[in-house]
């Protein structure tokens, strides 16, 4: 059963739901206007309690200067797009073949395979912290880029290959059949017959997986140190020094750090909604 809408409920309904909303977004929405409100605060006022009342002078140019142009956030930026953008190339393109694969071809062992990806995104990967920093160290690949973005596909391509595949099976196998009855090689039926209509499929994943890799702070923490590959999620801590901790810098570098994601996302939302309800709707 899906729910009611909500246009069809009573009107005391209606009112209830417009009033509550806007407040619970606005508590949603707190963490964030916090930060805000912090990266544009001298750092005089966190040693005054000053949390949430207005700042005692505006220090947004200030703050924001230093993120720049005083620190390593510029580097951090770049290893961020450095390992983000690889990362979310080889995931995709791994996942488009092997859902095409486990969607289109009958064969046994199908199901096993596609269910041993499935099973790994059930895996606690915390457990795997350990042995995968081992495995880095052996394989010389700690706190390196290339390290991260290996283990990032690795990590990923489990998630893409179960939403490729379900896509994939969607499709109206029909049109592969008449690409076959023409003679078409299975390459040819993959990039020109199956690929085209997998485009809102492949902004939405996109989106998820830029979102995810860049917001990685786990594995950006376990896998490297120092600014030579550490991504922005991780060096935004480089502003905490032995006796101070310097909350309006980090603030600001944290606003910095979340502006690349929004702005995909709007960049390519109208694909991405596509991509997340094509097929809801016959």
């Amino acid at each position: 059963m899906f729910p009611k809408p909500i246009e069809k409920s009573s009107r005391g309904v209606q009112i209830g739901y417009q009033t509550l909303l806007p407040i619970v977004l606005i508590i949603w929405l707190l963490p964030l206007i916090a930060v805000a409100m912090f990266s544009i605060k001298p750092l005089a006022d966190f040693s005054n309690g000053n949390y949430w009342g207005m700042p005692s002078t505006f220090e947004g140019f200030t703050n924001y200067g230093k993120v720049f142009f005083e620190s390593d956030m510029p580097r951090y930026m770049m290893n961020s797009v450095l390992i983000t953008v690889p990362t979310v190339i080889g995931a995709v393109a791994l996942s488009c073949m092997t859902g095409f694969a486990l969607g289109i071809y009958r064969f046994r062992g199908n199901l096993l395979i596609f269910f041993m990806f499935i099973a790994g995104n059930f895996v606690p990967f915390q457990i795997l912290m350990v042995p995968v920093r081992d495995l880095t160290l052996t394989l010389g690949l700690y706190d390196t880029k290339l390290g991260l973005i290996l283990f990032h596909i690795a990590f990923q391509t489990g998630f893409c290959t179960l939403f490729m595949r379900n896509f994939i099976r969607a499709l109206p196998f029909e049109l592969v059949e008449a690409a076959r009855v023409e003679g078409i090689a299975e390459w040819r039926i993959f990039w020109f017959v199956v690929m085209p209509l997998m485009k809102p499929a492949l902004a939405a994943l996109a989106v998820l997986i830029f979102t995810f890799i860049w917001n990685d702070y786990f594995w950006a923490v376990v896998l490297t140190q120092g600014p030579g590959a550490q991504p922005v999620t991780a060096g935004i801590t480089s502003f905490n020094s032995q006796f101070v901790a310097q909350y309006h810098l980090m603030s600001a570098g944290s606003i910095v750090a979340a502006l690349p994601p929004v702005i995909m996302f709007f960049a390519m939302q109208k694909h991405f909604i596509a991509g997340l309800t094509l097929g809801a709707v016959k």
